[in-house]
């Protein structure tokens, strides 16, 4: 919306996308209305209007981005703290989890389906999150480098992109199959080929 918002105003927007996204999750996006969205937030059709002039598609992008974050928010403290074996494998734990947890049912999916994956305020989501969860990776990895647990001369960018390749791969086979075989699979072997790198500086 056009126009710097006060704190009241972030705050209650944050509260209206917040509780879009868990009716959303408990009904589905199909299944939810805008009016829904109003009992549940406890807001006004003037107010759900003045924080989205443009309705249920523009209010759909910003559960989107708050959905987007959550991925990554799940993830820490210790996807900001890759600095030793022990806290990769930390990381390991806790993303399977979230997605055992998550199972079948992808709420940022099923956004994209209904908003359209291509759209460009979706495609711009998307490629967000995956730099944001790629440069952390990045971090993670040359924090690995800083401590003497990599050589100097690996490629961080390649490691971190093929890594984040590999979790979405078996994420996506989750969503298909509700089981993380592929998904333990990728980061267990992800994380093996960085230790057997590391094998050349002990």
């Amino acid at each position: 919306m056009p126009g710097e918002l006060t704190a009241k105003g972030k705050a209650t927007r944050s509260r209206i996308v917040e509780g879009a996204a868990a009716m959303l999750r408990e009904k589905g996006v199909a299944a939810t209305t805008l009016d829904d969205i109003m009992a549940r937030t406890g807001t006004s059709k003037s107010q759900l209007f003045h924080y989205f002039p443009a309705g249920k598609d523009e209010l759909l992008l910003a559960v989107a981005r708050f959905e987007a974050d959550q991925v990554l928010e799940d993830q820490q403290p210790y996807l900001g703290r890759l600095d030793s074996w022990e806290a990769w494998e930390r990381w390991r734990d806790v993303l399977i989890e979230r997605y055992e947890e998550q199972g079948e049912q992808c709420p940022l999916g099923s956004l994209f389906l209904q908003i359209g994956r291509s759209t460009p305020g979706a495609r711009t989501i998307v490629i967000e999150l995956m730099r944001r969860w790629q440069e952390s990776l990045v971090v993670g990895i040359r924090a690995l480098q800083a401590a003497g647990l990599l050589p100097a001369e690996l490629d961080v960018d390649v490691r971190a992109a093929a890594l984040l390749a590999a979790i979405q791969g078996g994420v996506s086979i989750l969503l298909t199959t509700g089981r993380s075989t592929h998904l333990r699979a990728a980061l267990d072997q992800g994380i093996a080929d960085l230790r057997r790198a590391g094998c050349a500086v002990a």
